[in-house]
């Protein structure tokens, strides 16, 4: 994980989170996914899901989890898909990570992450949560959960690709804490989305106020 959009880092009074980067509050991303046609901008094409292209870092609890769900994960699976290794054998060491431990998801050839192998658009272990009835929460990885923000020590951004994408630039949507706010809250508790709050209320205070175009 790293933050990586340039925009300046501020202070935020919680005690893990200590720096937030200012974008978060401004940039703007799709929250309809499913419902939205995702484009790479360089080369420009259209590309599905694209943003989970590469797989996803893994907390070792989720792993573990999404293994205890792996029933229920494979009726929604492709055959490939629900037959493949789903992690990496890599396990590191992390601190940022709940549990220490991280690993990775496999991509199934060049179709993505393993669990987009579905006959339908989005992740399968989301899909499979909502056909059987459990939460994904703790099941489906944080790190997609949260995208396009990420955290780095004691600090909350914007992943490095997050301006890679055709949602990045819709000026309609919502801006990406919002967009993030209560999976923010979910994964790290109301005290930080309450302090994030004073800091987006700062940051927007000194925004120019833009008038509307006249045609």
């Amino acid at each position: 994980m790293a933050i990586g959009f340039l925009t300046e880092l501020v202070p935020v009074d919680h005690p893990r989170f200590r720096l937030v980067e200012s974008g978060i509050f401004v940039r703007r991303v799709i929250s309809d996914c499913l419902g939205y046609t995702c484009r790479v901008r360089e080369p420009t094409k259209i590309l599905l899901d694209a943003c989970c292209q590469y797989g996803a870092d893994v907390d070792l609890g989720e792993r573990d989890q999404i293994l205890a769900h792996a029933d229920d994960i494979k009726q929604v699976l492709a055959p490939e898909a629900a037959a493949a290794a789903w992690f990496t054998d890599a396990v590191e060491d992390d601190p940022d990570f709940p549990s220490g431990g991280k690993t990775r998801t496999r991509t199934l050839g060049d179709d993505g992450c393993v669990f987009l192998a579905h006959d339908r658009r989005g992740c399968g272990i989301h899909r499979a949560s909502l056909a059987s009835g459990w939460s994904f929460s703790g099941v489906k990885p944080a790190i997609c959960r949260l995208f396009p923000l990420t955290w780095d020590n004691d600090s909350i951004g914007l992943c490095d690709d997050y301006t890679d994408y055709s949602c990045a630039f819709e000026p309609s949507a919502p801006t990406v804490y919002r967009n993030g706010r209560d999976t923010l809250a979910d994964l790290f508790g109301a005290d930080l989305v309450e302090a994030l709050d004073v800091v987006e209320a700062r940051i927007l205070a000194r925004e120019p106020r833009r008038l509307p175009q006249v045609s």
